[in-house]
C-alpha cells in the first residue's frame, strides 16, 4: 500500500476536489442550460448526458496520473478495500470530493446567476431509484477495475461512454457517486435530488459498488492493481 509524502497528498486531495467539482458544475450547469434551452424533457436529458461523459474523458485523462481520478467515494472505498490506498486516505479523498462537488454546485449557480444556496425539491425515491443506482455503481466499478487491468489506456472513455449510457438505461439517471449525490441535493434545478433521498441513493451506490468488487475479484483475479492510474469517476 503505497504512503505518500505529505506535499504529494495534499496535491491528489486538491486534484480530487477540483475534478469533482468540474464534473458537479458540468452537471448542474448543463442542465440549467438544457432546461433554458427546450421544453421537451427528452432533449434535456440528452443536453445534460453528453457534457457529462465528455467532461469525464477529459478530466480522468489530465487528472488520472496525479491522484488516480477516483472523483467518487465509492471508488475510493474498492480501492481501500483491494489495498491500493489506506483507509486514512480514502476518507480524506472522500471529503476532498464532497467539498469539491459541493463548490461545483454553487460555481454552477453562480455562473447561471442563481441564488447559490438551494435545496432540491425533485423526488428521487422508491425501489427502482434505488435498484438503478446500484445497477449504475455495479457498472461503473465493474467498468474501472476490469479495464485497468485489461486496457488501462480506455478507462477515460470508458468510464466517460458507461455513464452517458447509464444516463438513459437507469430509472435514476445514473448518479453513481455519492459526493455527486450530496452536491445535487444543493440544487433545485433539472439535475437536483431532494435532501431527503440522499440515504436510500447512497446506500444503493455502496451497494451496487461492493458487489462489483465481490464479483470482479473473483472474476478477474488481480483486476486493478496497476490502479496509480485513472480509475474515475
Amino acid at each position: 500500500m503505497p504512503s505518500y509524502p505529505a506535499a504529494d497528498l495534499a496535491r491528489r486531495l486538491a486534484t480530487e476536489a477540483l475534478g469533482t467539482g468540474v464534473v458537479v458544475a458540468t452537471v448542474v450547469g448543463s442542465g440549467v442550460m438544457a432546461e433554458r434551452l427546450t421544453n421537451d424533457s427528452a432533449v434535456a436529458l440528452l443536453a445534460n448526458t453528453l457534457p457529462t461523459g465528455a467532461i469525464l474523458v477529459v478530466l480522468i485523462t489530465i487528472l488520472g496520473p496525479v491522484s488516480g481520478a477516483h472523483f467518487n467515494p465509492i471508488v475510493s472505498l474498492v480501492m481501500t478495500l483491494r489495498r491500493e490506498i489506506g483507509a486514512s486516505t480514502a476518507a480524506l479523498y472522500a471529503a476532498a470530493q464532497v467539498a469539491g462537488g459541493i463548490a461545483g454546485t454553487l460555481l454552477a449557480h453562480a455562473m447561471f446567476e442563481l441564488p447559490l444556496l438551494q435545496a432540491s425539491q425533485h423526488a428521487r425515491s422508491g425501489g427502482g431509484q434505488w435498484l438503478s443506482e446500484a445497477v449504475a455503481a455495479f457498472g461503473l466499478v465493474l467498468v474501472i477495475l476490469a479495464a485497468v487491468r485489461n486496457r488501462p489506456a480506455s478507462v477515460p472513455a470508458l468510464v466517460g461512454l458507461y455513464i452517458g449510457a447509464a444516463y438513459w438505461f437507469t430509472a435514476s439517471t445514473s448518479f453513481a457517486n455519492p459526493a455527486v449525490s450530496i452536491a445535487r441535493a444543493l440544487t433545485d434545478t433539472f439535475s437536483g435530488i431532494r435532501p431527503i433521498d440522499l440515504p436510500g441513493f447512497i446506500a444503493a451506490q455502496v451497494a451496487g459498488a461492493l458487489i462489483a468488487a465481490g464479483l470482479v475479484a473473483w472474476l478477474l483475479p488481480g483486476a486493478g492493481r496497476e490502479v496509480g492510474a485513472r480509475s474515475g469517476a
